[in-house]
């Protein structure tokens, strides 16, 4: 077993850097009409064959829980960025599709935030982030 207050040291700090990144990255999405949470959902649902996913994968790379994001996509549906339908492989489930409104939306605030990520991220070279992937990625389970 480790170093507990190295433990403690260890997760404080990633835990402030998380909070200071997302703070700063909060600014790529000022101007525009997309939450961070609805890029998030779009973002996964673009990345998926035809752009279409399940709403439990959906939630499944959420932070909030399933009914703030069921109710989240339902307000993206309202808005013209998703459509949603039954999933014939599960009676009980949902497709989200993303419409070409909110793909157009994703990809204008994507490319903004893709560069901000770079930017940020320069400050390490490229095994620092592979290290970084790798740590994260045990830390996850993965």
């Amino acid at each position: 077993m480790s170093d507990r207050k190295l433990a403690l040291a260890a997760w404080e700090s990633l835990f402030r850097a998380q909070h200071e990144i997302f703070t700063d990255m909060s600014a790529d999405f000022e101007s525009t009409d997309l939450s961070t949470a609805e890029y998030d959902v779009l973002l996964t649902v673009t990345r998926c064959a035809s752009r279409t996913a399940r709403l439990r994968d959906v939630t499944a790379n959420m932070l909030i829980s399933q009914p703030s994001v069921s109710r989240l996509v339902d307000r993206m549906v309202a808005r013209g960025l998703l459509e949603k339908c039954p999933d014939p492989e599960d009676g009980r489930g949902s497709l989200v599709h993303a419409t070409d409104t909110g793909t157009r939306a994703f990809r204008q605030i994507a490319t903004v935030h893709g560069r901000s990520i770079a930017e940020r991220m320069s400050r390490l070279d490229e095994d620092e982030l592979r290290a970084l992937t790798a740590l994260t990625e045990k830390l996850r389970g993965s």
